[in-house]
């Protein structure tokens, strides 16, 4: 038999060779034709759809200067994460100051594509959005109002809608009365349930609140170290704490045990911190798994963050027999969360 002569691979059938192979996509491309904004104290987060118009995640950036897009499932995420006077112009934000008798900021910035290839072969995106706050909302650390954010679709096949995004305190399990701020506890009623709810008004039926983490620190920065956390990844972090709902629809709720902090002054302040986020329940699965199949082990933040600011007091009844001796009270860490308020009974973020 007669060996076989093996001729040598030309350039020309080498080229011949890659005209029959499929070309790989790293992505499949999706027609994206809107952005998810969500206008929390201090952070603005922009969602949208992953591969818009086949568009990958290196090459899209936040005007035009910064590539720290994010890939959570189902979406690109860009975050703006200061929005303190001395760094307006994060990553190309824009702000426009309005004076008058409630003065106002509104912030600015647009997610585009830069393809720096010879050709272009994808439609070229640029998403633009924008998100307004009172002036005084942003100045001094200010905090009072931080229990709402905005959250909106602008245009597209989504249609249009704006929430608004609060947490608040009620009155019992039933979670229909929520209470009026400044929330107020009394240092007899430390160790009574509390109960917190984080509802979007107005959001559309397809997106669903999630709360993934909520601690209490004595200051309001959510960043202090000195923390109490009271759920972790979706689940309790003790058995104080009890998640009714979480991820179902556009209100989530639990509770948990009040508590003190030693050392403090007779009036104390905590703040309550959750981070939440809005997931798009015809594309993604939203609930979280169960929490017996998962680590309470704490992760980086992936959400906006609410906060609910609790005085702890000393009232008459509490002031003299029995008490702790020496010290009047400390202070309640409450929940620090992302999202449940009623709109009329708080300060809210306009849009």
């Amino acid at each position: 038999m007669k060996g076989v002569t093996h001729q040598p691979l030309t350039m020309a059938s080498f080229s011949a060779l890659l005209l029959v192979l499929p070309v790989a996509l790293a992505c499949s491309p999706q027609k994206a034709d809107y952005v998810v904004v969500s206008c929390f104290p201090n952070t603005i987060i922009a969602n949208v759809p992953e591969c818009p118009y086949g568009w990958e995640l290196e090459q899209l950036s936040l005007g035009g200067v910064c590539y720290t897009g994010i890939h959570s499932p189902g979406y690109y995420r860009f975050i703006i994460p200061d929005l303190t006077p001395k760094n307006h112009s994060y990553c190309g934000t824009q702000s426009e100051y309005m004076p008058g008798k409630d003065p106002k900021y509104i912030f600015y910035n647009s997610i585009v594509s830069n393809d720096t290839s010879l050709t272009v072969r994808n439609q070229p995106v640029n998403y633009t959005f924008s998100c307004m706050y009172r002036a005084a909302y942003l100045v001094n650390n200010a905090v009072f109002s931080q229990r709402v954010a905005t959250v909106y679709v602008n245009n597209g096949s989504l249609g249009t809608f704006r929430s608004q995004l609060s947490m608040n305190v009620f009155t019992n399990s039933k979670f229909l009365y929520a209470k009026d701020a400044p929330y107020i506890i009394d240092t007899s009623e430390i160790g009574s349930e509390v109960f917190i709810g984080i509802e979007a008004k107005g959001l559309s039926n397809r997106f669903k609140v999630v709360i993934n983490n909520c601690w209490a620190t004595p200051t309001p920065y959510p960043t202090d170290r000195k923390r109490w956390s009271l759920i972790i990844n979706s689940c309790p972090a003790d058995n104080t704490v009890t998640v009714f709902d979480n991820a179902k629809d556009s209100h989530s709720t639990f509770k948990f045990n009040s508590f003190r902090f030693q050392r403090l002054e007779k009036v104390s302040t905590v703040w309550l911190h959750c981070e939440v986020q809005i997931c798009d329940g015809e594309r993604l699965v939203c609930e979280p798994s169960p929490c017996s199949s998962r680590s309470l082990t704490e992760v980086d933040l992936s959400g906006g963050i609410l906060t609910a600011e609790f005085q702890i007091k000393a009232g008459r009844s509490s002031s003299n027999k029995g008490q702790i001796p020496g010290t009047s009270l400390f202070m309640l860490l409450l929940v620090l969360m992302n999202v449940c308020c009623d709109l009329k009974k708080f300060e809210t973020v306009s849009m």
